[in-house]
């Protein structure tokens, strides 16, 4: 029994009282985590670091059409708007359908070699591996053998059960058509899967398949553009993931 100026309490009520302000703070953490049987990432800007990449193909592509090469800020706009599917033109003054077709040849070369991981993420993924099935969905227009050969560069290929690139869908992000064949391939409800990318375009696939969403500010995109398509969350980068997944 516990006195508290007159008044008597039992100890099973002092008990029952701790439990259930811990069972209120275990929902609560529950409540800011996710527990996902599948996670989807992207790649660039997730994974990988693309703006080497994205530098020299710029590089080349202005090269191409006689263009001084503008700032470093607009240079990483062309790819945010490609993706998109926004216009570029006043960034370029020159034949904007030649600068736009050796840029991309150019890029997809260049991924090959000059994209480094973002720091800590070999870590992160294999933490993720543990929590739940991974498949990475990128946009990028290569062949699938491509990015696995990436992947496995870097050391982490094994910790993927699918890889799917543009080439693998007819509509690529922000279409939720690979997320989709994700879900079908690995026989997963559609509410136990989460989509994780820098992008607005995959937070657009994400929410466009129902599944949870978190942004990730390590890529091209601020604050301000990604919590303009409502994710779930919003996280500096892919380390931090494993912290909300239970």
């Amino acid at each position: 029994m516990f006195r508290q100026k007159g008044v008597i309490i039992s100890e099973t009520f002092f008990k029952l009282t701790i439990e259930t302000r811990s069972n209120k703070r275990q929902l609560l953490m529950h409540e800011n985590k996710f527990n996902p049987k599948c996670i989807f990432l992207d790649l660039d800007g997730t994974i990988v670091d693309p703006r080497q990449a994205y530098f020299e193909a710029a590089q080349i592509g202005f090269r191409a059409i006689g263009q001084e090469l503008p700032e470093m800020k607009s240079i990483l706009e062309i790819p945010k708007r490609m993706e998109q599917g926004l216009g570029f033109s006043d960034l370029v003054c020159g034949d904007l359908n030649k600068f736009t077709t050796v840029y991309l040849q150019s890029y997809h070369v260049f991924t090959e070699g000059k994209t480094r991981l973002l720091p800590n993420v070999p870590k992160a993924i294999e933490i993720l591996s543990q929590k739940a099935k991974l498949a990475l969905i990128t946009m990028r227009h290569v062949p699938n053998q491509a990015v696995v050969k990436e992947l496995d560069h870097f050391g982490i290929g094994k910790y993927f059960s699918s890889v799917m690139t543009a080439f693998d869908t007819t509509k690529p992000k922000p279409s939720p058509e690979a997320i989709f064949k994700c879900i079908q391939n690995f026989n997963v409800e559609i509410c136990d899967c989460l989509m994780a990318g820098d992008s607005v375009n995959d937070i657009k696939a994400g929410k466009a398949a129902g599944v949870k969403t978190v942004g990730l500010l390590s890529g091209l995109y601020y604050h301000e553009e990604l919590v303009k398509e409502e994710p779930d969350m919003i996280l500096s980068d892919l380390t931090k993931l494993p912290d909300v997944i239970y």
